[in-house]
């Protein structure tokens, strides 16, 4: 590995323009206890002016895109749909979200109005024909969660947005989804015809609703140019990375190849790799026969892990542990031995 990959994550807290961080991978591999760790440790850590000298307190943002919604056991801590204080963590908020409690912003628009309050059945058909076009389209649900969750960010003013993520495929589809639904908006557009159909269309909702014409238009123009400041955004690796997590096990290593792949693909920076339930025996120790079988085991896919990742990527192996990690003090100690190398020889088992 090369000296200048320490097998760590520093390197995110000592970027001065990182403002969103996917954390993701196969279920059951440490995803939600690696992001709430990671979420700490950065609130923990303080923002330091260069120039200055001085310091004050980063305000992060912890979003639970899964529908398990772990985070809240995690932290012994219930949350909700809209960003809450974590007890315990200065400057640390989280939020679980599932895209189906999102008001679509196609609804704002379509549920004021009532097609049964007009004569002219021929438009208002055309107009509730539009409104299912909109809100099939794949993905409208998680992009609208995306639009939620930029928009709370913008209005409270955090430095960065920590993402727990749902497994690897829902993952990918949600990072996919600006790119795709913006290319399909645009060919939608692109139909000979549509636009005289979408300004009818358009008059005749602003007609109903009480909204005009304009604001009609304006929301749906807002929608679209947040659409792109999301993919814009989710593309620039200075302000986006992605943090894959597994274990030594033949299928998260395999899912996480494939991950890698697909982030490429959508041009998602990849920084880290983390892996999780990594044993590590003290010397000298005797160590249980079914102890020693599994770290053979695990020793010919850490082999793996190091010759495709480790001179490009920080690889950080995290020890399995004697107990779970639940509460603010047993995160705090996992985020420890993320942001510094854990060795059994010095630390312990932990």
């Amino acid at each position: 590995m090369s000296d200048d990959l320490e097998p760590t994550l520093g390197n995110l807290l000592e970027a001065d323009t990182l403002q969103w961080i996917f954390v993701g991978g196969k279920g059951g591999v440490g995803k939600t206890t690696t992001s709430c760790s990671l979420a700490v440790k950065f609130a923990d850590t303080p923002i330091k002016d260069k120039e200055s000298g001085s310091q004050r307190q980063r305000r992060v943002l912890l979003v639970s895109t899964d529908p398990a919604h772990n985070v809240s056991d995690a932290f012994n801590q219930k949350f909700s749909r809209d960003p809450s204080p974590v007890n315990d963590v200065p400057g640390l908020d989280a939020m679980e979200i599932d895209p189906q409690g999102v008001k679509l912003l196609t609804n704002n628009i379509f549920n004021k109005f009532n097609a049964d309050s007009t004569t002219d059945q021929g438009l208002a058909g055309a107009v509730s024909a539009i409104k299912d076009a909109l809100t099939g389209l794949p993905g409208i649900d998680e992009v609208s969660v995306l639009v939620h969750i930029m928009n709370e960010v913008k209005r409270l003013n955090y430095d960065i947005t920590i993402f727990d993520t749902a497994p690897t495929g829902h993952t990918l589809r949600l990072l996919s989804l600006p790119q795709t639904l913006n290319e399909t908006i645009e060919k939608l557009t692109s139909v000979q015809g549509i636009g005289g159909i979408l300004a009818q269309a358009g008059t005749f909702v602003s007609s109903h609703t009480g909204m005009t014409t304009d604001e009609v238009k304006g929301t749906m123009q807002t929608f679209t140019a947040t659409l792109k400041k999301v993919q814009e955004q989710f593309q620039n690796n200075k302000l986006t990375t992605f943090v894959p997590v597994c274990i030594p096990e033949f299928l998260p290593v395999y899912e996480t190849e494939r991950l890698m792949q697909e982030l490429c693909k959508y041009k998602i920076d990849v920084q880290n790799i983390v892996v999780n339930q990594v044993i590590q025996t003290i010397p000298g120790e005797q160590p249980h026969p079914l102890l020693e079988a599994r770290k053979r085991i695990q020793g010919k896919y850490l082999e793996q892990i190091a010759d495709l990742y480790e001179e490009l990527f920080h690889v950080v192996k995290m020890p399995l542990l004697t107990n779970e990690v639940r509460g603010v003090p047993a995160l705090r100690t996992y985020g420890k031995y993320l942001a510094e190398v854990y060795d059994v020889k010095v630390a312990g088992y932990v």
